[in-house]
């Protein structure tokens, strides 16, 4: 049995008015759900929860992006994607992750996501237990550096399923190996930008979305470090704990501004530049330096505008692939043993755009 494509729910929550392009057998899988369950859904059997029906309408639209995998013929395997954080981030990484399937051999890859904003260990612990019983062949992780996320991937690693963390680690877990940018240096770099930039007086804000994420916590040393020894007189004042989520900065950041009116650059490894700079246009100061993370979106509009000053970007396509090789090799797929090896920090400015911007652009 197929599944067209996704129009309309009727009123007890079936799917209908859809093109025959998805097997029962495929949604379920992609949705981690049983055959039975999806035909249920499909039918608009009573007594199905809300909740399921999402769950399978999220189902059928990553088939739908991943149309080309869905039809290639050899062994297939799931690699779920479970990161905490801001929706501009999750979806870049997503479309990066969907975009590098297809190149990937010997095996078929589909992927699954689960996206969440808020920092959230006990959620993510949930997620990961439940994809013991989801046939899930493999994870890439970005979580809070805690205890009990540590022990889940642990869960995970004795059931046969490797985990690869991505961006942010967890370092004292049975993970296959760590990918993402060197956050230590990138942090180095910022420090580096602002002291050029900014002179090395007033104050300059460092904005960290969570302080239970290891890479943004690396990131922060390393700017601490470096800015002590190139501009020892700049104090650093800290906003954390926002999540990067543009409401929860955005009072944040009015507040450091209010208590230390003399910040006049900023460093922000974990996002919600718009509101950041929305606080700073509320006190009529323009920064002399800021230097952000990630050329998503919003921030792609802030270097073109000329908004902030640098984007330290690491090539997120290049990073999923590195990422679903290294699930393959822990799998034995492919030969040899995955190992962490940090990704180049790329120093974007307005002048400088990768040319996979331009590309990726309707």
């Amino acid at each position: 049995m197929c599944l067209k494509r996704l129009t309309t729910a009727d009123s007890n929550g079936g799917l209908v008015g859809a093109r025959r392009d998805h097997r029962v057998v495929d949604i379920a899988a992609q949705a981690g759900l049983s055959r039975a369950t999806v035909d249920r859904v499909l039918h608009g059997r009573e007594g199905i929860r809300a909740e399921t029906v999402a769950q399978v309408r999220r189902a059928i639209d990553e088939l739908e992006r991943q149309q080309q995998q869905v039809h290639l013929s050899g062994r297939t395997l799931i690699v779920d994607l479970v990161m905490q954080t801001p929706e501009r981030f999750a979806v870049a990484s997503r479309n990066a992750l969907e975009s590098e399937l297809r190149s990937l051999r010997p095996a078929v890859l589909r992927a699954r996501s689960h996206l969440s904003e808020h920092s959230d260990p006990a959620a993510i612990v949930g997620i990961l237990d439940g994809l013991r019983g989801k046939d899930s062949h493999g994870v890439i992780l970005k979580a809070p550096d805690d205890p009990r996320v540590a022990e889940a991937v642990d869960r995970l690693a004795g059931r046969g399923i490797p985990a690869v963390t991505f961006v942010t680690d967890v370092p004292r877990s049975r993970r296959a190996a760590y990918v993402g940018m060197d956050n230590a240096a990138a942090g180095a770099t910022a420090a580096y930008l602002v002291a050029q930039w900014a002179g090395h007086t007033g104050g300059v804000l460092v904005a960290v979305s969570h302080s239970s994420f290891h890479g943004e916590e690396e990131r922060l040393e390393g700017f601490q470090r470096t800015l002590a020894e190139l501009a020892a007189r700049r104090a650093i004042h800290e906003v954390k704990d926002t999540d990067g989520l543009d409401r929860t900065i955005l009072i944040a950041v009015r507040g450091a501004l209010a208590l230390h009116p003399s910040i006049n650059a900023v460093y922000s490894p974990g996002g919600g530049n718009v509101s950041t700079l929305k606080a700073f246009d509320e006190v009529g100061v323009t920064p002399k330096a800021y230097i952000a993370h990630d050329l998503d979106d919003d921030n792609l509009m802030l270097l073109r505008t000329r908004r902030i000053s640098a984007v330290l970007h690491h090539d997120l396509r290049a990073d999923m692939r590195r990422a679903c090789r290294m699930l393959l090799q822990a799998r034995g797929l492919l030969p040899g043993t995955p190992v962490s090896r940090p990704s180049q920090v790329q120093v974007v400015t307005p002048y400088n755009e990768p040319a996979w911007v331009r590309d990726d652009e309707p």
